[in-house]
């Protein structure tokens, strides 16, 4: 027995740990957000785990590392032109961009302007890798990628090309990019795709133009201005491609709609439940099957309880939810040093915030935080609620977001999910009762997309539905 009362109170603490979490981290976004507000400096430390890394992008011309006397790089490193005559084929006025194209997104893309062909417009736009030898034109040596200018021709890794597209001289514009979904290189001309290839190099390529002619001159466009070739239009092309191959993945209405339903009851949404079950047998034809298709794991349970207290945490009446838990669920709050118990005094100092009653706040903080002062898991989050009181305007404060609606709908989930979590039938308590079908589907959908991407080198953009949802919506 004694065993069985430890299992479940781990279980039950785990289920509070992983809401105290995600107050954590939405504290955390929240301070980075009001420094960025203000203009502090100095955020990248903190902001990193929160966000998808930003990677530096190409800004200019790599003076250090390029051809030496074979070309002159202007002083606002962004043009390059050739001075003397060539000798012989090693004579190449080289250079790469001030870093690498960056790869966590879905594509990468800069331009050249030939101002002039010169003797015989020997000019080249392409990617190589970090160590390419700057005497060659890009495509001559192995890992390295050119769209040449003379004769049209594509070369990759080696000295001889193969057809690909027209020849380019004095006023053209020249692009070249990289489409990291489809693992390919793209070059344009005047604002066209001239053509693809495939990209057979993992490791990170430095965007490479070169100049092998006298009196050869290019400006590189690296983003600063407006580019010829509508790159935005490009990715959306690219995006509805890859939106009309998942439209084509078909999907039994049952499956949907049974995710969907599962959702509703995980949460304790009884009445749009019930409005969902309505119109799913009054559609035409009707969705038959979803109660019973593998969704439910008993998500009925206490679904009128569950839904009476999030009503009331959502509506501010934390007194009244701790009641109807104690009546109803007592084990759930039977510690009253427990993580479900902090997030509701907690709610219950924010509420008295809210609308001003600050000397009972402070009575309230003084009679019911003195017990979590002591235990160091607590200490933070204690110390924001209390820390409210410091400002004159709490919503305008680094602390303001406890007084937003998402935070009551935190600890209204948290509650929830040690309701579900007292269910006997629940075969992993844990697991089952912290995150809805819905949610685990896009949980694992994420990890594959990331997984993905780590088989492609860590190239390519990390998955946020938020944009595929706008994405599908445009």
């Amino acid at each position: 027995m004694a065993n069985d009362f430890e299992g479940e109170q781990q279980e039950k603490d785990l289920v509070g740990s992983y809401f105290l979490e995600l107050w954590r981290l939405k504290s955390k976004r929240a301070a980075v957000s009001f420094a960025k507000d203000v203009e502090m400096v100095n955020l990248d430390n903190e902001s990193e785990e929160l966000e998808e890394e930003e990677e530096p992008v190409p800004t200019e011309l790599d003076t250090l590392n390029s051809s030496g006397g074979f070309s002159i790089v202007s002083p606002n490193k962004l043009s390059v032109q050739y001075p003397s005559v060539n000798l012989h084929g090693h004579d190449v006025g080289v250079v790469q961009a001030n870093c690498p194209a960056p790869v966590k997104r879905l594509l990468y893309y800069f331009e050249i302007y030939v101002k002039n062909a010169g003797a015989r417009g020997q000019i080249a736009i392409g990617f190589t890798t970090e160590g390419f030898l700057m005497r060659r034109q890009p495509g001559w040596e192995a890992n390295s990628f050119g769209y040449h200018g003379d004769d049209g021709l594509l070369y990759r890794g080696q000295g001889k090309g193969e057809a690909f597209g027209p020849t380019y001289g004095t006023g053209d514009t020249v692009g070249a990019g990289i489409n990291y979904a489809s693992h390919e290189f793209f070059f344009t001309k005047n604002g066209q795709v001239v053509g693809t290839v495939e990209k057979d190099v993992k490791g990170r390529l430095f965007p490479t133009i070169s100049v092998h002619s006298q009196y050869e001159e290019v400006i590189v466009n690296f983003g600063k201005d407006p580019f010829v070739f509508d790159v935005k239009v490009y990715e959306a092309t690219l995006r509805k491609k890859q939106l009309d191959v998942i439209e084509r993945i078909l999907i039994p209405q049952t499956a949907s709609y049974g995710i969907v339903r599962s959702y509703l009851q995980h949460y304790g949404y009884e009445e749009t439940l019930n409005v969902f079950d309505e119109a799913s047998q009054t559609s035409v034809p009707p969705i038959t099957g979803i109660h019973d298709n593998g969704f439910n794991e008993y998500g009925t349970y206490a679904l009128k309880h569950r839904k009476i207290l999030r009503k009331l945490i959502k509506d501010g009446q934390i007194d009244d939810a701790f009641g109807k838990l104690r009546d109803w669920y007592p084990e759930t709050v039977q510690d009253d040093t427990s993580a479900i118990c902090l997030m509701l005094h907690c709610q219950k100092f924010i509420e008295l915030v809210r609308v001003g009653r600050l000397e009972e706040a402070v009575d309230y903080g003084r009679v019911h935080f003195v017990k979590f002062y002591t235990l160091k898991e607590y200490e933070d989050l204690v110390m924001d609620c209390a820390g409210l009181m410091a400002y004159e305007d709490p919503k305008e404060s680094p602390l303001g977001y406890l007084l937003e609606d998402s935070q009551r709908e935190n600890v209204a989930d948290a509650v929830n999910a040690m309701i579900l979590s007292t269910n006997p039938e629940l075969k992993d308590h844990t697991t089952s009762c912290l995150h809805s079908y819905l949610e685990r589907l896009l949980r694992q959908l994420t990890a594959c997309f990331l997984e993905k991407r780590l088989l492609n080198g860590n190239q390519g953009e990390a998955f946020h539905l938020p944009r595929l949802l706008t994405t599908k919506n445009n």
